[in-house]
């Protein structure tokens, strides 16, 4: 894991602009586009992706449960319902991705097996049963700007090299974050702050859940 040094910070946006400024410095990278780049993507990288994905909504729907119970006051319970009906109201369009691959459900069971399939599901779950409430938020801020701007790259490459993919890969995965949500998030780090939780603590799990993302994506590009 990468050891990084913050400055103490005041603010959520003080907080944003430093994982900003981390994600600048050290990137997580994105191995899947680097390797549709590089025209080396077959289907099986992007059956790998959808297996992953698969993965990582087990543990966020468990994450979101946990962290509302833990903070199930007003901003972040919002934040939390929310994200939970994210991911939830994501499940179909998910499925309907797998069968477009040809991939079932038993297929999807602990598949791919490998660690990096596993990291971001576990730098989560680690900030949802230990961070405080500005470091559960952070990290799901962090999460948003660097998922989903890492699938619309992929997606504007595929569409412009004219890749043969199913349509219900391109509806999964061309999307972006939803602002207000993003804005949430950061109130919800706000009200941490002020009620007293370490700014080093929440720019240290942001940075986790960021590192995971990167796994993420090297695990889709491991077939």
């Amino acid at each position: 894991m990468t050891q990084h040094t913050t400055t103490a910070a005041r603010s959520a946006q003080d907080l944003a602009d430093e994982i900003g400024r981390l994600r600048r410095t050290a990137p997580v990278g994105n191995a899947l586009l680097e390797t549709a780049e590089r025209g080396e993507l077959t289907d099986e990288h992007l059956r790998r992706l959808i297996g992953t994905e698969a993965q990582c909504h087990t543990a966020e729907l468990a994450a979101y449960g946990t962290m509302l119970a833990r903070f199930p006051h007003r901003p972040a319970a919002d934040l939390y319902l929310r994200l939970g009906r994210l991911v939830h109201d994501a499940e179909p369009k998910l499925e309907s991705c797998a069968r477009a691959f040809s991939l079932t459900p038993d297929q999807l069971v602990r598949w791919p097996s490998e660690r990096a399939a596993y990291a971001f599901d576990g730098a989560l779950s680690y900030a949802a049963l230990h961070g405080g409430q500005a470091a559960g938020a952070l990290a799901m801020y962090a999460d948003m700007q660097v998922y989903f701007s890492g699938c619309s790259r992929l997606v504007a490459h595929l569409r412009a090299e004219g890749t043969k993919v199913p349509e219900e890969f391109l509806a999964y995965y061309e999307d972006d974050p939803d602002d207000e949500l993003c804005r949430l998030a950061l109130d919800v780090v706000q009200d941490g702050l002020e009620r007293g939780d370490d700014p080093e603590e929440a720019v240290f799990h942001a940075r986790l859940v960021e590192e995971g993302i990167g796994d993420f994506w090297r695990a889709a590009a491991a077939a």
